[in-house]
């Protein structure tokens, strides 16, 4: 097998050779795909930043990019970036300000570290929504009204939206804020809820407002000021001790990093993929969040009724939060021990195909989801590290997997997620087994370290199987630390342990559970319906432990064989 070899400080004018490597990715893939029978890319350490996304196809089948030296002690750290170090600096008044031309970001790394947007606490005054925004009795001074941008957090106890304001005018003694659309009116229609007789329309107020240079009053935040166009100034308030001679800042540019279409037998080992942005929600589109890694834009709505009185507007379609790394349609595409960090979307997208495997992987410090599968046959997702992620778009999980026909989820660790640990949709014969989930649900509610919603399979020879997993810690009120949930059918759950969540699991949900057997699970309480469990429901010797020390005892084997095995 040919070896070629890639560094930042190469030519690409060299052989590709360790002692005079390549200077880019693209020369790399130029040259393995001229030679027969795969090639495998050693990557030297340091940032090797892209020019544009790094896409492979059916031409590069059986080339793997891994780490120089992957899998030895001497392995070195090459980082995949789309990022741009930004210079330039100049202080007044304590903050740095940097033109940068045309540059459009959501996000900043300061020496590795994610910035938090500047913000505020919600719409200051005494404001109330209009048909076309929000009027607050006091004066606002914001300085670049059309770039801030309200969080709604909540709508739905699950939901998170984003809209951005078109415009800030003074009437009388009143602050009128009229909102972007079509943003604002799809948030209209989308969150419209009844709940025990009393009823909601529209997003309410705001629960966060972000972006002006108003706001930068906490050290550590930023903000983008695009007021003119082509000449946009970045903003940022240090932290104690920085300066901009020897801190490294960090803009993410591209949107997406690396694309495998269509190909067959790649691989990626060791690497790590870093600093890219999602601009979508940025835009008059807003982000109108519904549930999971799924939002609204446009297309109507429809109604479910969730129990008596109570019901909630919901998209007719949907659309999923992109991720910055794609498979697409592949075939036996690995990614082995990669890290994906500092990504202002969802970390590995993976869409169709056959036999994709997540191995060994670190996800984190993301503005989306970890993983994302839909619609593979065979995927492997085993031995991942998932956490501190979500950090923009909150209803998002550590790990979905939707429409897949034999997908494995096991060995995997998620913590510190701010809604589901793992989400299973409809599919065929999903397999969730011995992960371990600590820490979901810390922002939005409704939901569980393991979730699984919608048929699973139709009949015992393709049911789901949720088995050996241990879930801790799931925070918000309102949620169940492994769910069964709307209309979930052909799943056996059995030999779990679940402990310090709000409900430990519910049986009675709408639509109503079918095929469902819950089977030798260990609890520190007895589930919502344990006691007289629906027609649909086997409900068999699953014990009960009020002690922790008791549970933890009778569950050793099971907690010990949960998470990573390496």
């Amino acid at each position: 097998m040919f070896q070629f070899h890639v560094a930042p400080s190469g030519d690409d004018s060299w052989p590709g050779s360790a002692e005079r490597p390549f200077a880019t990715l693209d020369r790399a893939r130029a040259a393995a795909r001229g030679s027969d029978g795969g090639a495998v890319v050693h990557l030297r350490g340091g940032v090797h930043t892209l020019a544009r996304s790094f896409e492979l196809t059916e031409a590069d089948a059986g080339t793997v990019y891994q780490a120089y030296g992957y899998g030895t002690p001497a392995q070195e750290e090459p980082v995949i970036s789309g990022g741009r170090a930004i210079t330039g600096w100049r202080e007044h008044d304590g903050v740095w300000a940097a033109e940068v031309g045309d540059l459009d970001t959501r996000q900043l790394y300061v020496d590795g570290r994610r910035a938090e947007r500047a913000a505020l606490p919600g719409l200051p005054g005494e404001a109330r929504a209009t048909a076309t925004g929000y009027v607050t009795d006091v004066p606002l001074g914001w300085r670049s009204p059309g770039d801030v941008e309200f969080v709604f957090r909540g709508v739905y106890p699950w939901t998170e939206a984003r809209c951005g304001v078109s415009d800030v005018s003074r009437d009388g003694d009143a602050t009128v804020i009229t909102m972007a659309q079509p943003a604002f009116g799809w948030a209209q229609e989308l969150y419209n809820s009844t709940w025990e007789g009393q009823s909601s329309s529209g997003p309410g107020l705001p629960t966060r407002v972000e972006n002006d240079a108003a706001f930068l009053t906490e050290p550590g935040t930023f903000v983008l000021d695009r007021s003119r166009p082509g000449r946009h100034v970045l903003m940022y308030l240090p932290l104690a001790g920085e300066h901009p001679s020897r801190t490294r800042v960090v803009a993410p540019v591209l949107e997406r990093l690396v694309s495998v279409a269509g190909a067959r037998d790649v691989a990626f080992k060791g690497l790590v993929f870093a600093e890219a942005t999602w601009l979508r929600p940025s835009a008059a589109e807003g982000f109108l969040h519904y549930h999971g890694t799924g939002f609204y834009e446009g297309g109507g709505t429809e109604t479910a009724v969730i129990g008596e009185g109570a019901s909630v507007t919901y998209p007719a379609a949907s659309v999923t939060v992109p991720a910055c790394v794609t498979l697409d349609a592949t075939e036996n595409v690995r990614a082995e021990g990669c890290r994906f960090t500092r990504l202002g979307a969802s970390g590995l997208g993976v869409t169709g195909g056959t036999a994709p495997a997540v191995r060994g992987c670190t996800f984190d410090t993301l503005s989306g989801a970890g993983i994302e599968v839909s619609g593979s046959r065979a995927a492997s997702i085993e031995d991942n590290r998932v956490h501190h992620i979500g950090l923009e778009f909150s209803g998002v999980p550590g790990i979905s997997v939707a429409g897949t026909r034999d997908c494995v989820v096991a060995h995997n660790e998620i913590t510190h997620v701010p809604h589901c640990g793992i989400v299973v949709g409809s599919g065929q014969g999903a397999r969730i087994l011995r992960n371990y989930t600590a820490g979901t649900m810390e922002v939005l509610a409704d939901g569980g370290g393991v979730y699984l919603s919608g048929p699973q399979g139709d009949s015992p020879d393709n049911q789901a199987f949720v088995q050996g997993n241990v879930i801790e810690d799931t925070r918000t009120p309102y949620n169940f630390g492994l769910y069964t949930d709307y209309g979930a059918a052909w799943v056996t759950v059995e030999g779990n342990v679940v402990l310090r969540a709000d409900n430990t699991a519910v049986l009675h949900v709408g639509p109503p559970l079918e095929n469902v057997v819950y089977r030798g699970n260990f609890w520190d309480q007895d589930p919502l319906g344990h006691d007289n469990p629906p027609s649909g429901v086997t409900y068999e010797g699953n014990v009960t432990y009020k002690d922790e020390r008791e549970l933890n005892a009778a569950t050793a084997g099971i907690r010990s064989a949960a998470g990573p095995r390496r």
